[in-house]
């Protein structure tokens, strides 16, 4: 038995990675993780960290190099928590992404599908048009870059390969800014200080907007920071002045004002063209964003003739894109601000096909559902936590043919693709795509289709005595309490109404599994009709 403690050093087999791409190993049947490793490598490791089943080592020695590896081009990898992949060839890196997609859909989802290569970039080096550098007073002086990993102290940060040149140059005119002013950074344990944050927007049009997040009311010799700033950068559109004097972790505030020039850039993406201020959401990667798009696009396979619902739609960008393809969309998102930017670039577009809703993505789909909107496709972008725990089942219950599911992480991603399988919709296809090189996130699109029909009939025949029984969907249900009472009733309405009347809930088709207290109990009025139309198709009893 090899003696798992702290600080004993072991050689290990490194056999894969984990979600963060860390080099993954076993001792004796107990899994070590090793940053900086690849797989294929053996190492002399030395265990820094020790739990029952479980330990974080580090690697001391090298014995056998893969083929994979490669010089770290960054003297940062390992110190600003940025990049994890390094290390090694792209290649392997996406490799390793890929693996974490399959992993994630068949531990978690339950589904196992045939994934093609994962899409990457065509170059991995300075692709990010958003950066948003801390800045704090550390103890060597004044610090503008990143943080340490899992930790609040700020690394200083002359240039980092994942950004354009110009945000380089920006950075740098913006910290002999402040040096030549004596202007205080935030400290972040006092409350006290001036500027927390520089925060970079790039375009492919070479222009840039910057924005200082202040903790107070203005900056000291502004007229001063303009000048360096365009100096630095001729491409330079706008400064932004951000107020935040909350004791927050978020970064943007909610107030600003424009010092210089303008408060916006444009941006052009398959073909249309969108204005992003400062808070807009818009993927940091615009060259694999335009794939991103495109396959989802694809598996959305338009035809002209189709609703389309696109929840967390932003600043409407995949909702635009949709719009050329399908007759009527609309979109979702909880963001004012947002929602003002996705109208605006739906006129600036002359797209007149698309609407949009404020508020949040569930609240929203419900209430269209209880309006009687039921798209055929329906498309959802969340943030990295998923969707909601009510929003499988307000989808289910809307019966599009389609779901089209574009994901930042794969581990949400998979717990939401087992739920909408038990709704019932199939992961058909899913398609990687790589949008943050040298990192260890990775985008994913996944095609869920509907596996019965739920606007049809279902008959079956019963063993037992022959006998032919139709099985209503919630749709039919839905349609005879219309007809024979004059009003509507919701999915989460049946679905309780056939609890309460202990009926199992496999035999209805897109059944809504919980209701969530977004949901009115059902009022009386509408149980009986709901009881009589189960009556009508012989559900129970009379």
């Amino acid at each position: 038995m090899a003696d798992w403690k702290k600080n004993t050093v072991h050689t290990l087999d490194i056999t894969g990675y984990t979600a963060e791409g860390m080099g993954v190993a076993r001792l004796e049947g107990r899994v070590v993780f090793v940053p900086h490793t690849i797989r294929g490598e053996r190492w002399q490791v030395r265990l820094e960290k020790v739990n029952k089943n479980v330990a974080w080592g580090r690697g001391v020695e090298l014995l056998a190099a893969s083929p994979e590896r490669r010089e770290r081009d960054c003297p940062l990898m390992g110190r600003c928590g940025g990049c994890q992949f390094r290390h090694m060839t792209y290649a392997e890196e996406l490799c390793a992404k890929g693996q974490r997609v399959a992993d994630a859909l068949e531990r978690v989802g339950g589904v196992r599908l045939d994934l093609p290569p994962v899409l990457g970039a065509e170059t991995p080096l300075r692709y990010r048009n958003k950066v948003q550098f801390p800045v704090a007073q550390e103890k060597h002086g004044l610090a503008i870059g990143y943080y340490r990993p899992r930790s609040h102290d700020v690394l200083d940060a002359g240039d980092c390969l994942l950004q354009p040149q110009c945000v380089t140059d920006l950075r740098r005119a913006f910290k002999g800014w402040m040096e030549a002013h004596s202007v205080p950074a935030y400290r972040e344990e006092e409350g006290s200080g001036l500027i927390r944050h520089l925060y970079v927007r790039t375009n492919s049009r070479g222009e840039s907007l910057c924005c200082v997040v202040v903790n107070g009311e203005g900056v000291p010799f502004g007229g001063e920071l303009v000048e360096a700033l365009r100096r630095a950068h001729g491409g330079l559109a706008g400064v932004v002045l951000n107020f935040n004097t909350r004791d927050t972790n978020v970064i943007l505030g909610p107030e600003y004002r424009t010092l210089w020039g303008r408060d916006w850039l444009e941006e052009d993406l398959r073909g249309l063209t969108f204005r992003l201020s400062v808070p807009s959401f818009f993927q940091i990667n615009r060259a694999q964003t335009e794939r991103l798009y495109g396959v989802a696009l694809d598996f959305a396979a338009l035809t002209g003739e189709e609703t389309v619902l696109d929840l967390y739609c932003g600043i409407g960008t995949i909702s635009l894109a949709l719009a050329r393809r399908a007759k009527k969309v609309i979109g979702a998102e909880i963001v004012p601000q947002a929602i003002e930017d996705a109208k605006g670039n739906a006129g600036r577009n002359g797209i007149e096909n698309a609407e949009f809703f404020c508020g949040d993505a569930g609240a929203v789909a419900q209430k269209l559902a209880e309006e009687g909107v039921r798209p055929q496709v329906i498309t959802v972008d969340p943030p990295r936590k998923g969707l909601g725990p009510e929003v499988p089942a307000i989808l289910a219950s809307m019966a599009p043919e389609r779901i089209v599911y574009v994901s930042c992480d794969p581990a949400t991603l998979a717990r939401d693709v087992k739920r909408l399988g038990e709704l019932g919709y199939r992961a058909v296809k899913a398609q990687a795509v790589d949008l943050f090189p040298r990192t260890s996130h990775v985008e994913t699109v996944v095609l869920l289709s509907r596996e019965t029909n739920p606007l049809t009939v279902e008959v079956r025949m019963e063993v037992e005595t022959g006998e032919v029984k139709e099985h209503p969907t919630y749709k039919r249900i839905q349609e005879y309490v219309q007809e024979k009472y004059g009003f509507k009733v919701h999915t989460a309405y049946i679905a309780e109404v056939k609890r309460m009347v202990g009926l199992d809930m496999h035999k209805a088709p897109n059944a809504v599994e919980q209701r969530k207290h977004e949901y009115h109990p059902c009022p009386p009025e509408k149980v009986e009709a709901i009881k009589d139309a189960l009556r009508h198709f012989g559900l129970i009893a009379e």
